[in-house]
């Protein structure tokens, strides 16, 4: 039960936190953009089955290896595509959390 809580509050709710914190006067465009992170989960669609709740993303997934990931750590460091990355890093850190939790 813990384990759809943490996954789905750490996608939704650390995106918000670092907006409200970080990005004050455009919180709703960097929440959204962070937001956007979410959609690297597309690469589940060439999985089969395209959903197993005992997967681990993490390595499995082509958005979600190592290369992919080191990618996205890279993305952090120039201003203007670090709100992107933000989302994308975050979207990984919930996917480590659930894995954790597995």
């Amino acid at each position: 039960m813990l384990q759809p809580i943490a996954h789905y509050g750490i996608h939704l709710l650390a995106p918000l936190f670092v907006a409200l914190v970080f990005y004050k006067n455009k919180w709703q465009q960097a929440f959204l953009i962070m937001l956007a992170g979410m959609l690297i989960d597309l690469d589940h669609l060439l999985a089969t089955p395209i959903f197993d709740p005992n997967r681990c993303s993490i390595g499995f997934h082509p958005l979600h290896s190592s290369f992919a990931i080191t990618f996205y750590l890279f993305l952090l460091i120039p201003k203007k595509s670090r709100l992107v990355a933000l989302g994308l890093v975050i979207h990984i850190l919930a996917d480590l959390v659930d894995c954790a939790l597995m």
